[in-house]
C-alpha cells in the first residue's frame, strides 16, 4: 500500500485538527456550565473546587471564560 503524498497527510491532518478543536471548545464551555452549576448547588466557587481538588481561581476563570458571551 502507497503511502499518500505529503501534501495529502498534511492536509487531512489540518482537517483533523480543525475538528478537534471544534470539539475541545464545546468540551470546555459544557464543563464550565457544569462548574458554574456545581457553584450554584454548593454555595461557592471555592466549595466546587475544593471538592474537584482544583484551584478556585482556575474554577472561577473557567466559569468566567466559558459561560459569558
Amino acid at each position: 500500500m502507497e503511502t499518500p503524498p505529503w501534501r495529502d497527510r498534511i492536509r487531512v491532518e489540518d482537517e483533523l485538527l480543525t475538528q478537534l478543536e471544534g470539539q475541545a471548545e464545546a468540551s470546555r464551555k459544557r464543563r464550565a456550565e457544569a462548574l458554574k452549576e456545581g457553584a450554584e448547588e454548593l454555595g461557592s466557587v471555592y466549595a466546587v473546587a475544593k471538592q474537584l481538588h482544583l484551584s478556585w481561581t482556575a474554577v472561577a476563570k473557567a466559569i468566567k471564560k466559558y459561560t459569558t458571551e
